[in-house]
């Protein structure tokens, strides 16, 4: 998947056994760009980037789970970049990846890593010239957050929404409850035409999901009416 808007673009480049969606974002001008959630596959990642073109500044994180962080380390050692985000209180699964990738029967896939920089609500990332903000969204994680640009209608969601489904929140620290919140408090908001990249399966809108996901539509959650003009 490949998309244009202004000087930024983005393809989205599954990776692991998972299929955890990691997005490489590119400034056009300066083809200097970041990865979201580089899960695992260093190799496939770079290789990625190698083949456009693009130099690798930074890596942002939504959260601290093994299929979203896996490859940070090792590319952090060969690219030079910094790891930046999630939020803090994600730093006790930063420090059990590669025994969480064992558990799960993939030993090697993934590396523990610590964040160069912490996020927390309100931080401003910055690609090029362009902004993208942050929100904390509690729930499937405690550190998780999530990252967005109001102009481009893009935002990298995590394991927070999926299309037609949340995410799970029967793992340590998880809570239903804080992520139904932070859904309706931090993303609504965004407005209905804003798009979003899940950390598995395929893209959607807030508009889409308020009106059709059955975990989290206006009718389920009794958040009051929006503009439907996202739904796809």
């Amino acid at each position: 998947m490949s998309e244009n808007s202004s000087d930024i673009q983005l393809r989205v480049i599954p990776v692991t056994p998972l299929q955890q969606n990691c997005s490489m974002l590119w400034d056009t001008s300066t083809m200097e760009g970041v990865f979201v959630d580089p899960g695992g596959e260093p190799e496939k990642l770079k290789k990625a980037a190698d083949e456009l073109g693009v130099t690798i500044k930074e890596m942002w994180l939504t959260h601290g789970h093994l299929d979203h962080a896996g490859a940070a380390e090792d590319l952090r050692n060969e690219l030079g970049a910094p790891v930046i985000g999630p939020h803090e209180e994600d730093l006790f699964w930063l420090e059990q990846i590669e025994a969480s990738y064992a558990k799960y029967g993939m030993p090697g896939m993934g590396k523990d890593v610590v964040p160069d920089r912490y996020l927390v609500d309100g931080d401003v990332l910055k690609l090029g010239s362009t902004e993208f903000k942050v929100v904390h969204t509690p729930g499937h994680t405690p550190g998780h957050v999530v990252i967005y640009n109001q102009d481009l209608k893009i935002a990298f969601v995590g394991d927070v929404l999926f299309r037609g489904s949340i995410g799970r929140t029967d793992f340590p620290r998880g809570d239903h409850a804080t992520l139904i919140r932070s859904i309706k408090e931090k993303l609504w908001p965004l407005g209905s035409d804003m798009r979003f990249i899940p950390g598995h399966g395929p893209a959607s809108t807030f508009g889409q999901e308020r009106a059709d996901n059955p975990y989290v539509a206006d009718r389920v959650t009794g958040a009051p009416p929006e503009n439907t003009s996202g739904v796809m």
